[in-house]
């Protein structure tokens, strides 16, 4: 049921974000008729049915951006503020990582991490999301023309939603026949949202835990510019990369020093809350499309089945690891991102992604107040040796292959190849593929920059548990949809045993 009026006091779980880890935690943990859960969302909730939902968080073709924490922002910044979160904003676009990431998880969280273990849970996210290749027919002349030059270029091809090896495929779709089909379609169904024991609390800001003696003893929530404290015996922290953090510092939860600056009281000197901050950057090759691709990509658009993107390359640079990649390369044609083009033209290119970046940034607080935005800085490109910049050189030089190979449907729109710009050019072009993780990173509990275990209860905080991409130490070397839709499949587990 959803519930906006009155709001009980008490529960078995509360979980606190409603994005797509939010949505399968609700679902999962509420299968247990006798466990009372309630899921808080701060923004809308606009029902079980998509008729009823704004077309524009329906339409696959497009990445909405009215249901945001921040309107005309900085393009880090950009998070949702819906129920089912990024799954209803993003590309809906699922791709799994390689054996060396599941490595670098189990060392820090244990064999339940490994690829193995969680190989049935991204078996369960497929399944319950509805997850499909892309259909031939949403493949426009630019796409299938980047899958023939990814062959001839000597790439294999791939399945892109499991784990395998570097190569070209298409990526799997949580959406049919233009549909976006989000996390909250999928995990919070009509069946699901009519057992008794569930309540979906949205348009509720989280403000902060009441911690005292190590121990969390509520959480206090606005709604309708009202405080309410909800009561739990567990509470689970679902707010996502840049949320979950901003949550914990407003609580007493996270670097001593910062929270003294902040006027806000210890309750728990975590110095790793906020730190570790790791998105993907890239950097676009812009190419000038001849008059035959713009007809031909006019012609797709009048039949409604225009797609700016639908394959990729996974690229291995020379700091990669043996049988794992570290780069994505995305050919992209249709409507630009960013402002408009005369009607019949469109834009075209490659990205070159970084889906493996040393440098890490961090999330801060501006203030205690749960509706301001805090302070991110993602720190792309910054890491002291300078890995980061010689991997998307490497990345921007194979991207310019794929492109000289398309060259017949698009020509080179700068003098100058991309991969040869000075440093701080490239850094004045780099965008985000929006994958940021850990800025509540797993580890043990004697490494001082870890915040939670491998069932992700907060170090030293009783009751507290966190579920998101916040946690994964490493960003994976995949879009993160579809990982974090498996790990909060397991970690709803472990908090169901």
């Amino acid at each position: 049921m959803t519930n906006h009026s009155s709001t009980p006091s008490g529960y078995d779980v509360v979980v606190l974000g409603g994005g797509v880890a939010g949505c399968v935690l609700a679902a999962r943990l509420s299968e247990d008729p006798g466990r009372s859960v309630c899921l808080v969302e701060a923004g809308p909730d606009y029902g079980p049915r998509p008729q009823e939902w704004p077309q524009k968080l329906l339409n696959a073709r497009a990445l909405p951006r009215d249901d945001v924490w921040e309107r005309h922002t900085a393009f880090y910044r950009i998070r949702a503020r819906v129920l089912g979160g990024s799954s209803c904003i993003n590309g809906a676009w699922n791709t799994w990582g390689s054996h060396a990431d599941h490595d670098e998880w189990t060392h820090a969280g244990g064999r339940r991490w490994s690829a193995a273990a969680l190989e049935p849970y991204r078996l369960r996210a497929v399944d319950r999301m509805g997850l499909r290749t892309v259909p031939d027919r949403e493949l426009s002349a630019w796409a299938l023309a980047a899958l023939a030059a990814a062959g001839e270029l000597g790439y294999a091809e791939v399945d892109m939603g499991a784990p395998g090896r570097p190569g070209y495929g298409r990526p799997l779709l949580n959406t049919a026949d233009g549909l976006r089909w989000n996390a909250a379609f999928a995990y919070l169904d009509p069946a699901t949202r009519s057992r008794p024991n569930l309540t979906v609390l949205a348009g509720a800001v989280v403000d902060r835990l009441v911690v005292r003696a190590g121990r969390v003893h509520g959480v206090h929530v606005v709604v309708d510019g009202q405080q309410v404290t909800l009561a739990a015996d567990t509470y689970v922290l679902a707010s996502g990369t840049f949320g979950s953090p901003a949550v914990l510092l407003r609580s007493g939860i996270g670097p001593a020093a910062h929270l003294k600056e902040t006027g806000i009281r210890c309750e728990a000197d975590l110095p790793g809350v906020g730190a570790n901050l790791s998105d993907q950057p890239g950097v676009f090759i812009p190419l000038s499309p001849t008059d035959g691709l713009n007809a031909a990509l006019a012609a797709k658009e009048r039949a409604g089945e225009l797609y700016v993107s639908r394959m990729l390359v996974r690229a291995a640079s020379e700091h990669c690891p043996d049988g794992a990649w570290d780069l994505h390369l995305l050919p992209t044609a249709g409507p630009p991102l960013f402002g408009k083009l005369a009607p019949g033209t469109y834009e075209a290119g490659v990205s070159a992604f970084l889906m493996k970046p040393v440098s890490r940034g961090h999330v801060r607080l501006r203030s205690a107040d749960p509706l301001e935005p805090p302070q991110i800085d993602p720190a792309f490109l910054t890491d002291p040796d300078g890995r980061d910049l010689a991997v998307l050189r490497s990345g921007l030089e194979k991207a310019q292959q794929l492109a000289t190979v398309m060259k017949p449907l698009a020509a080179p729109a700068d003098a100058a190849p991309v991969h040869a710009l000075a440093d701080a050019d490239l850094r004045d072009r780099v965008g985000t593929y929006w994958h940021p993780v850990g800025t509540c990173a797993m580890g043990p509990a004697d490494d001082r920059q870890s915040v939670v275990d491998g069932e992700g209860a907060v170090h030293g905080v009783a009751g507290l548990r966190i579920a998101d991409a916040s946690v994964l130490p490493t960003v994976p070397a995949a879009n993160t949809q579809l990982p974090v839709l498996a790990v909060a499949e397991m970690l709803a587990d472990t908090l169901r045993a």
